[in-house]
């Protein structure tokens, strides 16, 4: 049994139909007694039109904007257009800038040097990366240059979680460390330091390194707020090391 078809089809139907007469040429072969003339074309669609509206009005349309669903095609709008244009770029953003995020949180991060505790080796206004991974499956070495959050004895004069201090390592746990006639001495054994700016010019010690715990020492030893200060240092309050040095273009290199 054929489909039945609801009013809109056959109005949609009659409107092709009326179309096609419109704009259908005369068959040249037929006698010219034959062919309709523009009268008998306008009479002809004269003569639908009550039948058409009569359906339209059925259907609620309004006859006067009615268009054939064939014939709608809505101009997408100028924001639309464009975020089409530019959804890619957005999309492409979204992912660097995630990236950017989990890198710096978790992998490595830019530092500034703000003070000269560790003149020679770093200058005031150096900048630096800071990686996070290595510390993660191994201890800290003497002689590596690490950023930390300052410990409780810090905090307690008035230094917060958001400041970092970087310094080097010089004592690891259960070591005994010492500082004496211008030199520091681990478990009795004097360092050869030529990255310092002068020998110390105090004496500490001697103490043995904490488990879980540095001494760290900058390289101006005599203008550092460093372990021979304020005492040891947690190792969960390690933040990373400091690995290469970006900035000024001139002294770029590892550290």
């Amino acid at each position: 049994m054929a489909q039945k078809l609801s009013c809109q089809d056959m109005l949609i139907e009659r409107t092709k139909q009326l179309r096609l007469t419109d704009f259908m040429a005369p068959d040249s072969s037929q006698p010219d007694s034959t062919k309709p003339d523009a009268t008998q074309s306008d009479a002809a669609q004269k003569s639908a039109m009550p039948e058409l509206q009569r359906v339209q009005s059925a259907e609620g349309i309004d006859t006067k904007t009615y268009v054939p669903k064939a014939e709608i095609g809505a101009k997408p709008s100028l924001w639309r257009q464009l975020w089409q244009g530019q959804r890619e770029n957005a999309v492409l953003l979204g992912i660097a800038l995630s990236l950017a995020l989990v890198i710096r949180m978790f992998v490595a991060e830019p530092r500034f040097i703000p003070s000269d505790s560790m003149v020679p080796t770093l200058e005031v206004g150096d900048r630096l990366v800071v990686e996070k991974v290595s510390f993660r499956f191994r201890q800290p070495q003497r002689g590596e240059v690490v950023i930390f959050e300052p410990p409780r004895q810090l905090q307690v004069l008035g230094y917060g979680n958001g400041q970092v201090f970087i310094k080097r390592v010089i004592g690891q746990p259960g070591q005994d460390v010492a500082v004496q006639d211008g030199s520091v001495f681990v478990d009795g054994k004097a360092l050869v330091e030529p990255y310092i700016a002068e020998p110390p010019a105090y004496d500490w010690g001697p103490y043995t390194v904490p488990e879980n715990a540095l001494l760290v020492m900058g390289d101006n030893r005599n203008n550092s707020n460093d372990s021979h200060v304020w005492g040891f240092l947690p190792q969960q309050n390690l933040r990373g090391r400091a690995l290469f040095r970006f900035w000024p273009l001139n002294r770029a290199g590892w550290v």
